[in-house]
């Protein structure tokens, strides 16, 4: 064990098990338990399935509220950003006034974020309406598992554990399948809506079925300045790596306007690096502040002596690596499907739903598996897969090959992301100690969140520099049409990612965006659909890049479990 950290051996944490866990209050003879598990999965099940149901729709949001790839990207970030940012706090603030208090106030507001968002009528509400969707997640998360902790034991709380893991993999599986759905057959606003009759559902099972349990409360101390400073921190970097496509990396290339105040026009460099660089200082100052929590006995969101632990530090790298690669894919890949290859949403959601196929295919044998070649084995085995199959991916969309082609790559994909995910909670949480595990799955699972805010930003931003290049370039080789024409469709596809090329193939032939091309129209169309294809295959070989990262962490993970 790295560091000389001396801890006790004790049996394997749970399965799935990412919640802050405080000597949970044992009320297994509540009459009512399989009842509340019930409204505890539903309630989870709603949170889960807004991370990977947004993808899907996002071509068309972009169409319908006119986003940019930057207003795109904060879409899919800001719900990730605010989530991690809040999730330590939040199993915190459970503990003390109240699991069931704080799952209901969480999707009271997860509701009240759906309603905002079904409503947005541009880029700024639906981005706050998505912010406060990720105050209501963060709240809804760790209670649902704490509060399984709390009321189930022995045979039966492994298989309330079950339920809950599967709940999680399940519905975000699925959560693109559905988005395509609904999209496709009603409206993107649906995606939102239907929320509300979840909702007020789950509020009503709480309110029947779910007991109040409570954590450890006499803890000294509320750690609101870890709150803050991680949030600012964290928050700042994502904004650093969404903005860098409109503000510029360095040079500044557009004006950063707050309210009434502006960048100055007389500075030549961009805010970009500014506000990554203070959102590092403000990382720093938080792992600063939780040891001087730590050292003086105060309640610290984060326990940063679990990361002596080799098999646990390890294990959170590459949980982070494959949150980013996983998320950069999710961004990236309906706007390839939807944009360059022309499949409505429906089908989109279909092709998607070969990872669930893929994932369900290959968490059955997980076990078996584990039982031969050992956890980290497994895990090493599972990011192999993955990584041959997004490999695959981005060969196949650079090329432009039939959807079968993306299919069976996302099938691979999808296998390897079943057997991974299935043991990887538990091989990082190996050799934490029974009493220390709520804080290590809650650190795990902050670490994943963030991954996958840091996923979109990456994405978009990798995509917004291979789009400016490679369009450009594809637009070159059309002979015929105006160049001024042509310059402009050029600009409208990087600023709108991708989602002017179906409006170019849907316009009638006397409709002003097309007229001026006559006879070089399909030409141009085509040449656009290639250019996109070919920034989307970066940005996949982008994802490529953090899963081979997160196949070496496996690898270190499976050394260290063997000291």
């Amino acid at each position: 064990m790295a560091g000389g950290l001396k801890l006790p051996n004790v049996r394997p944490v749970e399965r799935n098990a990412v919640s802050t866990i405080h000597t949970p209050e044992k009320t297994e003879n509540h009459p009512g338990r399989w009842k509340a598990l019930g409204v505890l999965a539903a309630g989870l099940a709603l949170i889960v399935m807004d991370g990977t149901i947004v993808g899907v729709a996002l071509p068309t949001m972009i169409s319908a509220l006119d986003l940019s790839l930057t207003n795109a990207q904060w879409v899919n970030a800001i719900y990730n950003v605010i989530f991690a940012a809040l999730l330590l706090g939040a199993g915190r603030l459970g503990d003390r006034v109240g699991r069931k208090t704080t799952f209901a106030a969480g999707v009271a507001l997860f509701v009240g974020g759906s309603l905002l968002a079904a409503g947005a009528s541009g880029a700024g509400s639906l981005i706050a309406a998505r912010a406060v969707q990720g105050v209501g997640g963060a709240l809804v998360l760790p209670a649902t598992l704490s509060s399984v902790s709390s009321l189930f034991t022995g045979k039966d709380r492994a298989a309330a554990f079950g339920v809950w893991g599967a709940v999680m993999s399940g519905t975000a599986a699925l959560g693109p399948l559905l988005g395509g759905v609904l999209t496709q057959y009603a409206s993107w606003r649906w995606i939102f809506w239907v929320n509300l009759p979840l909702g007020l559902l789950v509020l009503l099972g709480i309110f029947a079925w779910v007991p109040q349990t409570h954590g450890k409360q006499n803890v000294r101390g509320v750690d609101v300045d870890g709150v803050l400073t991680s949030a600012i921190g964290f928050g700042l970097i994502v904004f650093g790596l969404i903005e860098a496509t409109t503000l510029g990396w360095w040079d500044k290339k557009g004006t950063l306007t707050i309210g009434s105040w502006s960048w100055p026009e007389r500075w030549g460099i961009s805010p970009v690096p500014f506000a990554i660089g203070i959102g590092l200082v403000f990382v720093a100052l938080f792992v600063r502040w939780e040891l001087h929590r730590a050292r003086n006995g105060r309640d610290a969101l984060l326990d940063l002596s679990l990361f002596k632990v080799g098999t646990f530090s390890w294990g959170n790298l590459t949980a982070a690596m494959v949150a980013i690669g996983e998320f950069s894919l999710m961004f990236v890949l309906p706007l390839f499907l939807v944009n360059s290859i022309g499949l409505s949403t429906m089908r989109t959601g279909l092709v998607l739903a070969a990872m669930a196929l893929g994932a369900f295919l290959s968490g059955a044998s997980a076990r078996h598996l584990a039982a031969r070649f050992g956890a980290p084995g497994t895990v090493v085995l599972g990011l192999a897969l993955e990584v041959i199959g997004v490999g695959l991916l981005a060969w196949v969309v650079a090329e432009q090959a039939p959807t079968w082609f993306v299919v069976a790559a996302l099938v691979v994909y999808g296998i390897g992301l079943g057997l991974a995910s299935a043991q990887v909670t538990s091989t990082v949480l190996r050799d934490i100690p029974e009493e220390l595990s709520g804080a290590g799955s809650a650190t795990q699972s902050t670490v994943r969140q963030l991954g996958s805010a840091f996923g979109a930003a990456i994405a978009g931003s990798v995509l917004a520099s291979a789009m400016a290049r490679k369009i450009p370039e594809a637009m070159n080789a059309v002979a015929g049409g105006p160049g001024q024409v042509k310059d402009g469709l050029s600009q409208a596809t990087q600023s709108s990612a991708g989602s002017v090329i179906g409006q170019l193939r849907e316009a009638a032939p006397d409709d002003q965006m097309v007229a001026p091309l006559g006879s070089a129209r399909d030409a141009v169309v085509d040449q656009l659909a290639a250019g996109f294809a070919q920034s989307a295959a970066w940005s996949i070989g982008f994802s490529a890049l953090f899963l081979i990262l997160g196949l070496l962490g496996s690898v270190m993970v499976m050394r260290q479990s063997k000291r």
